[in-house]
């Protein structure tokens, strides 16, 4: 079924992202890529990345990037994704690098930025075996009722990628300019770590898909 009208993609620098933007172009979408700045450690690095390879796609149905500023240090306090102390390391599990909220203040923020401008769909890349609660699609469903309900105007919630593992984004993706796209919790400089949790998943990711990994790590 083709996308028909304008969709809000809550983007990061990522492959999931990535394969967001072009799916939903594929579908007929007219695509306003959004990000939402917090302040996090990795912010900068994946901004300019995302720019990169949002440029590189040069499609007449994708718009602007728009970037919302939402600062979490007042709520966040010490945790880790603003200190930088106690990053989930690469053995970690994935729960560890749950971020309090994340997808309330992503969606939130980004519906009220939609409704003003007369879009009602946001769309995610979330993946399937994503393991938390706020990544499932009861609660986006939910979500979008309670955001409708407030903004007095329909939201819609799509999450395109549920049935697809990072692999498998890998494996469709591979003659794309996937070392474009970016994901680390400790970037070195505009470099991915190669030691932190989200590297080590993006390895992984290569690695199961079969394909080599274009990615330049710090180590």
């Amino acid at each position: 079924m083709r996308s028909r009208g304008g969709v809000v993609a809550l983007v990061s620098g990522g492959l999931d992202s990535f394969l967001l933007i072009q799916t939903l172009l594929k579908q007929g979408a007219v695509v306003f890529p959004a990000y939402v700045c917090c302040g996090l450690l990795w912010e900068s690095a994946e901004l300019f990345w995302l720019r990169r390879w949002l440029t590189r796609l040069q499609h007449p149905q994708l718009k602007p990037l728009t970037v919302l500023q939402v600062p979490l240090k007042s709520v966040y306090g010490h945790h880790w994704s603003l200190t930088g102390r106690g990053i989930p390391s690469h053995d970690s599990p994935d729960e560890a690098v749950y971020l309090p909220g994340r997808n309330v203040l992503l969606v939130s923020h980004t519906a009220i930025y939609a409704t003003r401008h007369g879009l009602s769909t946001l769309a995610l890349g979330i993946l399937a075996h994503n393991p938390f609660r706020d990544a499932q699609p009861q609660f986006f469903k939910q979500l979008a009722a309670c955001l409708s309900q407030a903004l007095a105007a329909p939201i819609r919630i799509q999450t395109p990628l549920r049935r697809w593992t990072k692999a498998h984004l890998v494996r469709l993706a591979k003659h794309r300019p996937l070392h474009l796209t970016f994901s680390c919790l400790r970037p070195q400089g505009l470099s991915h770590c190669g030691q932190c949790n989200k590297c080590a998943e993006r390895q992984r990711a290569f690695q199961q898909a079969g394909i080599s990994d274009p990615t330049r790590y710090a180590r």
